[in-house]
């Protein structure tokens, strides 16, 4: 499954931002499908051919840090400001009044902020996986290292050694082959899939991603892979070439994020759909309880069975979900 139309460029806030496309032009409102950590458009590879043939425009971009896209080199600019303006000027370099964004892990973080940030933009949200929740009462960081300790993941990406970054950028098929697997057969316990942006998680995950990764070894992994070798390779080949530290600048500006959104409304009134996976260990269902207080015009929607790359893991579910919701809602 390795079809995806040809790599185009907008000049965009700044940076220049690769970004694939397919389905009529005319098609209004299109999707915009914003990829997660550690992953590229091509994390929608299946909802882009689905939806380009049920004659829906979808649009996916390498996101800021990421895939053919620029890299800046301050950390601050990779803050939600910078990363939710890249997609409004994506917007406007297709002459494109509003759209709906779909966002995945990280990508999901930065879709409910269009709602919040750009509502003039926004016709609807989906977010996979990652839920949408009013202000945190104090520095996610500081609350994170208080619930998981210091060598949570995201308390470790602060480090400015970059020591995370080292680990990844030296192990990247590793990498792909730890994160990029279905959950493992369930027993009574905690499901023991990687998992990366959320906040949400049980205290007995292993959330010391850098040190698992070093430690990884895929031939003692009984989980079953996603990715085809071929997937694999242009995850690998991509990340290769990047390296990992333009998604991990995301992570470094967790505390900027709240402090400058003190002001700001959190409230997402768009049409929005939440699709959320049984199997997630960090974004799990039952982080999305309570979001229709800041999303009053909410559906749910669970893909049994899934772990936490939904879109990879059940994309004809994910893309007939996508394709139902956005004909029912908006003809």
């Amino acid at each position: 499954m390795l079809e995806m139309p040809p790599l185009q460029f907008a000049n965009t806030n700044g940076i220049r931002m690769g970004f694939y496309e397919a389905g009529p032009k005319d098609d209004k409102p299109p999707l915009v499908l914003c990829h997660g950590w550690p992953e590229i458009g091509f994390s929608w590879r299946h909802q882009i051919k689905a939806l380009g043939e049920a004659g829906i425009r979808a649009i996916a971009p390498d996101q800021r840090g990421y895939g053919a896209t620029d890299r800046p080199e301050p950390v601050e600019a990779y803050d939600l400001e910078h990363l939710t303006a890249d997609l409004a000027g994506l917007l406007d370099h297709l002459n494109i009044d509003k759209a709906i964004f779909v966002g995945h892990d990280w990508g999901g973080f930065v879709v409910w902020q269009m709602g919040m940030r750009h509502p003039e933009r926004v016709a609807g949200v989906v977010g996979v996986n990652t839920p949408h929740h009013p202000r945190a009462p104090a520095d996610p960081i500081e609350l994170m290292r208080k619930r998981f300790g210091e060598h949570m993941y995201i308390v470790q990406f602060q480090d400015p050694s970059r020591q995370a970054d080292k680990i990844f950028d030296s192990r990247v098929e590793q990498t792909f082959d730890a994160f990029m697997r279905k959950p493992a057969p369930r027993k009574d316990t905690a499901p023991s899939e990687p998992p990366t942006a959320g906040v949400g998680a049980s205290p007995r995950l292993n959330l010391a991603f850098p040190q698992m990764i070093a430690g990884y070894d895929a031939r003692h992994d009984p989980r079953t892979p996603i990715l085809s070798a071929e997937e694999k390779k242009v995850f690998v080949d991509t990340f290769s070439r990047t390296g990992f530290t333009g998604g991990i600048n995301w992570y470094r500006n967790f505390s900027r994020n709240w402090e400058r959104s003190a002001g700001l409304d959190h409230t997402v009134r768009a049409p929005s759909l939440m699709i959320m996976a049984e199997y997630d260990a960090v974004l799990p269902p039952s982080a999305a309880d309570g979001m229709e207080k800041v999303v009053p015009d909410l559906e749910k929607y669970l893909v049994k069975g899934s772990g936490h790359w939904t879109q990879q893991e059940k994309p004809e579910e994910v893309s007939a979900k996508l394709i139902e919701w956005r004909r029912r809602r908006f003809g």
